[in-house]
């Protein structure tokens, strides 16, 4: 895990991290929801926020939000400190239980939402349009909100945020009412408000979801981030399983300068082998006089990992 020590805010500059919090806190009475986070999400960039219920996620987006205001520590939203008005306007949201109103149509409760993020009057056509185009409501615009299914109101909430083309936007469960198209459909709009230099904070439950589009994952327990990074420095490489016997504990002893080597017995584990390597692997073991029987290669998934770091502390 990466600890962020420094308690300057960050410079105003075009490298101005999206967010950036040191050791923030929220207690509620005697209960801790949030314990310590410290993290930086850059410019640009899909951050994918995971952690079990519990873990503080909801807490963090309200600080970060400036919905509520901190315990302790420091965090600044597009270098301003949280709560700041000025940057809300820079900010789209889509939260995990929306509801708009029944009786509005789609054009209309986007026009709602171009008001309230004060967007000039005269750029409400083409903004409702063009956001409209990218979820896939174009052909429903009129339509009353009590028409639509789950997934197309999951879809209209995912056009409210990106309105006004925010620098920053938070999505939490974006594609918890979809179908695989529909989630495809979210992938696109999150590439495309990255490719316009949007940054994306992502909270989602659906790992490979995750897996498929975020440039760097924050595992979150406790109300502290336990691990952070790409998803090939989180996953640390790839692994493969071997089944032999013949060698003494000592011989398969010396197969871990392949890599980390978990032991069961028929079955040897060695994570973080390099992909040429596993033949080299393999030849060792023969030549050392083992009989292999398989050699199965696996890349760790990112659920993998998720649930070992949270089933083994003594590794964060």
């Amino acid at each position: 895990m990466v600890e962020l020590k420094e308690r300057l805010a960050p410079a105003a500059s075009t490298a101005t991290p999206a967010i950036h919090t040191v050791e923030l806190a929220k207690h509620f009475g005697k209960t801790v929801a949030l314990a310590g986070l410290s993290m930086t999400v850059p410019p640009g960039e899909v951050f994918g926020f995971l952690g079990p219920n519990g873990a503080g996620k909801t807490t963090a987006v309200k600080l970060l939000l400036g919905l509520i205001a901190p315990t302790a520590g420091e965090g600044w939203v597009l270098g301003a400190t949280l709560g700041d008005l000025s940057v809300r306007r820079r900010i789209g949201y889509l939260p995990e239980l929306f509801r708009y109103q029944s009786w509005l149509s789609a054009r209309e409760v986007l026009g709602v939402h171009c008001e309230l993020a004060r967007l000039p009057r005269a750029s409400w056509p083409a903004e409702i349009g063009r956001v409209l185009e990218v979820v896939g409501l174009a052909d429903r615009a009129g339509d009353r909100v009590a028409t639509y299914s789950k997934g197309m109101q999951q879809r209209l909430g995912l056009g409210v945020a990106p309105l006004g083309k925010p620098d920053l936007v938070f999505l939490d469960e974006p594609t918890s009412a979809l179908d695989p198209v529909g989630r495809h459909d979210v992938r696109e709009v999150i590439r495309s408000l990255t490719a316009g230099g949007t940054a994306v904070f992502l909270n989602s439950h659906l790992l490979t979801e995750v897996e498929m589009v975020c440039d760097r994952v924050a595992v979150v327990d406790k109300g502290r981030v336990i691990a952070t990074g790409t998803l090939d420095e989180l996953l640390g490489g790839h692994s493969v399983k071997i089944r032999f016997t013949g060698l003494t504990p000592g011989e398969r002893g010396s197969l871990r300068r392949f890599g980390e080597v978990d032991d069961e017995g028929e079955w040897l584990t060695v994570r973080g082998i390099e992909s040429e390597r596993v033949p080299e692997l393999v030849a060792e073991v023969v030549r050392l006089g083992g009989r292999v029987y398989a050699v199965e290669p696996r890349q760790q998934t990112l659920e993998d990992r998720f649930l070992e770091l949270l089933g083994h502390p003594e590794e964060r």
